[in-house]
């Protein structure tokens, strides 16, 4: 439906990036008008009936999660939001169900394809070629996942490996036969695959592993966790970003001090909860625009992830928008303890500074109507003075006193898609 933007979009001026998208999406809205019932009842019922009254992205009205959900509940088993006959759709993709009964999300060609070129600025980012083998630590599953990626990866020209179907193992064992260079996986999963080589005395430092990519968790943009995935599998890790109902949006640089969203594909906005208040940069929730999935679009998709966006030039050469730190984490993940605000992602990144920690769980426990937070360690051998330093480590940086207990090694689950380590609980009355 529009053309692909220019070359030089990853260093527009603020005034290029929203002249550039402005013009997709107004080429777009007559189509949805027309064809999209979802977008057509929303636009309507913000007062747009011709495409020719929007004049601004914030003329178009917000879309969350649970009107995509309640959707396609009214409207099996897709739901309304659909430009085309479904004759066009050629694949179809879910969320992970994470944060609620998941979502079905159909692509056309043009839309996969668009998928595809997505990838190109984070491989790029990432230095990744079509000289590099990538090993895709994924079950291929109807979650999106790294589906996209194994695309993009494909049209790169590298040499794609596929992990699914096979254990922890067999996948440290693939990677050493098939002398893959590039893995693709989670921050959790990459650990878990270094803990499961020593095991079978695979030292995948000793593999021509040389990147690695990450996706579904803040982790990899987690100082701590990034510097242990490098120490464990003797690679340099990125971040990236995205979500099945928007599309393959963000990726780290040169400086790994962020996540830039590509704003060639993609329109951001921050929404601030507390006041309403809708910028550019600043801390608060991330709203994002996809301008090239027309068929199933997401636009001003309330994303849930809360975020510190900047705005300038990074030492990389880029303009684009970075996310400082990557995604904090949910919005609803944020818990407040003694009048302090925390997420889990905090916890996570004072606890990964400690290289005994094999695996961990955060508890927010209810007592007597009071709010604790306990966290649960897996060790690697003996340490009897663990969870005092670490309970010690969390007070000292965050300014909360957190109940640290350790539990014999294999306790923990494992996960190879997004872990869940935050978990909130009520304690019974004694």
């Amino acid at each position: 439906m529009a053309g692909a933007p220019s070359a030089n979009s990853e260093t527009w001026s603020d005034d290029e990036r929203r002249a550039n998208q402005w013009q997709r999406i107004a080429k777009a809205l007559p189509e949805l008008l027309e064809g999209n019932a979802f977008y057509r009842g929303k636009l309507n019922s913000a007062g747009i009936r011709d495409a020719r009254e929007a004049r601004t992205l914030g003329d178009l009205p917000f879309t969350t999660k649970a009107e995509l959900s309640e959707d396609a509940a009214a409207h099996p088993p897709f739901g309304s939001n659909l430009t085309y006959p479904l004759d066009r759709y050629v694949r179809i993709h879910q969320t992970s169900g994470t944060t609620g009964r998941p979502l079905r999300v159909l692509d056309t060609a043009e839309s996969w394809q668009w998928w595809r070129d997505c990838w190109e600025p984070i491989y790029r980012a990432a230095g990744v070629t079509g000289r590099d083998r990538i090993f895709f630590a994924f079950s291929f599953g109807p979650f999106i996942g790294f589906w996209s990626a194994f695309a993009g990866a494909e049209q790169l020209g590298a040499l794609c490996i596929t992990g699914a179907a096979m254990s922890s193992a067999e996948r440290a064992a693939a990677i050493l036969a098939t002398e893959a260079t590039v893995l693709m996986s989670t921050p959790t999963y990459a650990l878990r695959l270094g803990e499961v080589a020593r095991e079978e005395g695979i030292d995948l430092r000793d593999s021509k592993l040389r990147v690695s990519i990450h996706a579904g968790e803040p982790g990899a943009s987690i100082p701590a966790t990034r510097e242990r995935i490098e120490s464990e599998l003797g690679v340099e890790a990125f971040d990236h970003t995205g979500a099945t109902e928007v599309g393959a949006h963000g990726f780290s640089c040169s400086a790994r001090d962020g996540v830039h969203i590509n704003e060639a594909e993609f329109a951001v906005e921050i929404f601030d909860p507390a006041t309403n208040a809708v910028r550019d940069h600043g801390e608060g929730e991330l709203v994002v625009t996809n301008l090239g999935r027309w068929g199933m679009p997401a636009i001003r998709y309330r994303t849930g992830d809360r975020v510190n966006a900047l705005r300038g030039r990074c030492s990389c050469g880029r303009t684009l928008v970075k996310l400082a730190g990557g995604i904090a984490g949910r919005i609803d993940d944020m818990v407040t303890v003694r009048g302090v605000n925390v997420f889990p992602s905090a916890i996570e990144s004072i606890v990964r500074r400690f290289a005994e920690i094999e695996e961990f769980r955060i508890e927010l426990v209810r007592v007597h109507e009071m709010d604790e937070l306990r966290c649960v360690v897996e060790a690697r051998g003996a340490s009897s003075d663990l969870a005092q330093r670490l309970a010690a480590a969390i007070h000292h940086d965050i300014g909360i006193r957190c109940a640290v207990e350790t539990t014999a090694p294999g306790t923990l689950p494992r996960f190879e898609m997004k872990a869940r380590r935050f978990v909130k609980r009520e304690e019974a009355r004694a």
